[in-house]
């Protein structure tokens, strides 16, 4: 058998026993997927008509708008966080050791992990998004491409942060450090453009939101979904994912090579 049959099948096999380890254990990605979509009804029932008109909204739909788009990034790094979770406890409980000594493709065991939190991501995201369509989210003017584009930036921004969080896995000596690792995944959402726009800002606080990876990625959906501009937020937003993508990636892997356990 070639290298990348042996590669194809031992990931494939390794992409099962994670999503079977998630559906046997669904906790830990319910109670990131809540974050989320409580947050979602907070903002738009509780928070929706002021907030649409800090925007120059008319009324709370236009504040469901503005608003799915970046809780919908919000989740995939919601998500993630699962992801660092389940590497850091295969590391810590020999499991990972253990396939050290079998006759698998070493890779195997990373892309697993990746390939399978990019399949939850996705299942959040659709998740979420219908909530946001059941309380009136609509994007009537977004054309296929359109589409298509948001669907892929959502996937490369999914991949970019996959790699992150297991490297913040392998790197942790528990779950719980793990979780508490990755827990930029969602706090930086909280300071980007998610719920307001920038200039609504302090003055001083305006460049922590923009020049992070969230913000660009908010915008380019937006305008994808809403035709709002996206101006350079586009380049930008496949920029971060691209180097959030091969940092990660150079980092698991350099650390999952060396780790002597």
């Amino acid at each position: 058998m070639s290298n990348l049959s042996l590669a194809v099948r031992d990931s494939s096999t390794m992409l099962r026993r994670n999503l079977l380890h998630a559906r046997r254990y669904p906790s830990l990605t319910l109670n990131l997927l809540l974050t989320p979509v409580m947050l979602l009804l907070l903002f738009v029932f509780v928070f929706g008509d002021a907030m649409s008109a800090g925007i120059g909204g008319g009324d709370r739909s236009d504040y469901v708008a503005y608003l799915v788009p970046g809780l919908l990034l919000m989740t995939i790094g919601s998500t993630t966080i699962g992801t660092a979770v389940s590497v850091s406890n295969d590391m810590t409980e020999g499991i990972i050791a253990r396939f050290r000594t079998m006759a698998i493709h070493r890779g195997s065991v990373l892309v697993g992990h990746v390939i399978g939190s990019v399949v939850q991501s996705v299942m959040s995201v659709v998740l979420v998004g219908a909530v946001g369509v059941a309380i009136g989210f609509r994007s009537s003017d977004a054309t296929a491409l359109e589409w298509l584009a948001a669907f892929g930036l959502l996937l490369l921004f999914t991949l970019a942060l996959t790699w992150i969080a297991v490297g913040m896995g392998l790197i942790s000596p528990n779950a719980e450090a793990a979780s508490n690792n990755a827990m930029p995944l969602i706090f930086l959402p909280l300071i980007s453009s998610a719920f307001v726009p920038i200039d609504a800002m302090p003055g001083w606080f305006q460049p922590v939101a923009e020049y992070q990876p969230f913000t660009p990625a908010i915008e380019t959906l937006r305008g994808l979904l809403l035709g709002t501009g996206i101006g350079h937020n586009g380049w930008l937003a496949v920029g971060w994912c691209l180097a959030l993508t091969v940092l990660g990636y150079l980092w698991a892997t350099s650390k999952f090579n060396s780790d002597p356990k």
